[in-house]
């Protein structure tokens, strides 16, 4: 057991989750000038996980997922810790308060957190601009040891009662909030299923909609690799019609399954304990379905055209090597820094090095896919 597992966690996990939550993020956005000390303890440097995905290259592919850092406050600090990539948001053309409280919890039988913050954020023009003064102000900023970053765009959740919204305003927040946020980004990833809003979780499910999206956005050129974050329900006939919507659309580099909405069928805990928590469930539950999407996924995409972005309770080298032999060229984590702490960023690198080496594979692109031909 780690110092943060035997002391730091059962002191954090008597504070409310939102709360521990606010004073992680609170942290990261103050640490600025240790941050040269923070990258020394626990980034580490491993060759044979450096790779270029869409003209970026990554030092690993363990990438921090959106919804730890939901308006980019505490970016150099989380870069620090040796993510690959930081991916923020989700960020909405406006700002949104979110669900209401309480909207995040924490299973620690299943190793597992409860989700309903319903996209909280400060809309993309103050993300942006907090991204371009840190840019200017931070002396850290740019650095070669800074990690590429992604920024999650989704539409405004304007909460229960707002006034419908039509398809083309719909599309058309997406594709405002990308003009703002672009230029900021290393690639933009599109949520086009938030299973936390009333608005979030089926509209692209019509494909009709889905397209006009998509056609929206191939009219502009954010020059910056565009993915795709999508549902994981609807089997192999979904998998199917998000990849031949994509197929017109070069600027679409990947994908992205998010969390499936509701509670999956195999919690440990009691149903007492979670009956009454809103919201999607994040980590280990959701491991099996989300391997299961990246598999099919990738048996069927154009791998010249698409990559995978693989997550769902990764927590060890091994849970991230799984992913990345079922079809994941990248890997995100979330869940595990609530119960590993920052250090398990390092952890998971070097173990996933180690397993290269133990079958000798001399690049983690290698092996991209080999357990799903």
């Amino acid at each position: 057991m780690s110092l943060y597992t035997r002391l730091v966690r059962p002191l954090i996990f008597c504070l409310d989750a939102e709360r521990a939550h606010h004073l992680a993020i609170g942290a990261g956005s103050r640490a600025d000038l240790v941050l040269p000390l923070v990258r020394a303890a626990c980034a580490v440097r491993e060759p044979r996980l450096e790779i270029e995905i869409a003209g970026i290259r990554f030092s690993n592919p363990i990438g921090l997922a959106a919804g730890f850092d939901k308006s980019g406050t505490a970016v150099a600090a989380l870069s620090a810790l040796g993510f690959g990539s930081v991916e923020i948001g989700s960020v909405s053309l406006d700002p949104s308060q979110g669900n209401p409280k309480p909207r995040l919890f924490r299973l620690p039988r299943d190793r597992a957190i409860v989700v309903h913050y319903g996209l909280p954020n400060d809309g993309a023009a103050a993300v942006a601009a907090r991204l371009a003064a840190r840019k200017r102000d931070c002396p850290f900023a740019g650095r070669k040891w800074d990690s590429p970053l992604g920024i999650n765009i989704v539409k405004t959740n304007r909460g229960q009662g707002a006034a419908p919204e039509s398809p083309d305003e719909i599309v058309g927040e997406y594709v405002a909030a990308a003009r703002m946020l672009a230029p900021c980004a290393d690639y933009l990833m599109f949520n086009l299923s938030c299973p936390n809003t009333e608005d979030g979780r089926d509209f692209f499910a019509d494909r009709g909609n889905l397209e006009a999206c998509l056609a929206a956005l191939g009219e502009v050129d954010f020059a910056r690799p565009v993915f795709l974050k999508v549902s994981p329900r609807g089997g192999i006939e979904a998998i199917e019609r998000l990849l031949a919507a994509a197929d017109p659309h070069p600027f679409v580099k990947g994908f992205m399954f998010n969390l499936p909405p509701g509670k999956p069928d195999n919690l440990t805990t009691p149903e007492a304990v979670w009956r009454g928590m809103p919201g999607a469930v994040s980590g280990t539950p959701c491991a099996a379905l989300a391997n299961t999407c990246i598999r099919e996924t990738f048996r069927r995409m154009d791998k010249t055209r698409h990559i995978i972005v693989g997550a769902g309770g990764v927590f060890t080298g091994a849970q991230a090597y799984e992913k990345i032999r079922l079809g994941a060229s990248l890997v995100q984590a979330l869940t595990a820094l609530v119960y590993e702490g920052p250090g398990v960023v390092r952890r998971i690198v070097r173990e996933l090095a180690e397993l290269l080496e133990r079958d000798g594979v001399e690049h983690v692109a290698d092996v991209v896919g080999v357990d799903a031909r």
